[in-house]
């Protein structure tokens, strides 16, 4: 992957990560009943799952790009236009609410570990959006393996610090979310437009 190509990767999980999704506010969630360090069970399972998702979407990406170039000309338009209408949906979406139960404060570990793994691996929505993301990053002319290997460890060093720092600090980000939550996903809303109608014309 040429350097150009990674530091604009790192950007967008960079953003991707801040933007509220099922397993950042899952570590939000737990942070505030458990504490950041029982935390890092929820965002290791879900790390796991995110590195899943990304190897089934790069590799069957890869497999359909190799019949033909033409496909992955395709897949960036259409992937462009999805996560730019995901960041539509995004700045309409209300303030996020975590309603923190006090009856999980009991979960063991393998629970955590589970509950981050399946929010991850199990959610359609993620299947959708790395289909949408990776075909913009992918360079037909290097070694997929190689590229995997460095998108998956990129976004997953992003996502555990941004969920780590979410989990540390819930008891500071939960009220925070509910007075600007609106504002915020306006921003990372109109985030996700600007990379879904740039990304495509890169290289065209």
């Amino acid at each position: 992957m040429a350097l150009d190509t990674w530091l604009l990767f790192l950007l967008t999980s960079i953003g991707i990560s801040l933007t509220p999704g099922p397993n950042g506010l899952l570590a939000l969630t737990h942070g505030a009943l458990h504490g950041g360090q029982r935390t890092l069970f929820t965002i290791a399972g879900g790390l796991i799952g995110f590195v899943l998702v990304i190897a089934l979407c790069m590799f069957g990406i890869g497999a359909l790009v190799q019949s033909s170039v033409t496909w992955l000309v395709v897949l960036k338009w259409v992937g462009g236009l999805y996560l730019a209408w995901l960041g539509v949906r995004l700045w309409r979406a209300p303030p996020v609410a975590v309603n923190v139960r006090a009856e999980n404060l009991k979960a063991s570990a393998h629970s955590l570990f589970r509950q981050g793994f399946l929010t991850a691996a199990t959610n359609p929505k993620c299947l959708l959006f790395f289909s949408a993301l990776l075909p913009q990053f992918i360079a037909t002319d290097r070694s997929l393996p190689v590229q995997f290997a460095i998108v998956a460890t990129t976004y997953t060093v992003t996502e555990f610090v941004t969920e780590y720092a979410i989990a540390s600090a819930a008891a500071r980000v939960r009220p925070w979310l509910a007075r600007v939550g609106r504002r915020f996903n306006q921003v990372c809303g109109g985030i996700f437009v600007a990379v879904g109608l740039a990304l495509p014309l890169r290289g065209t």
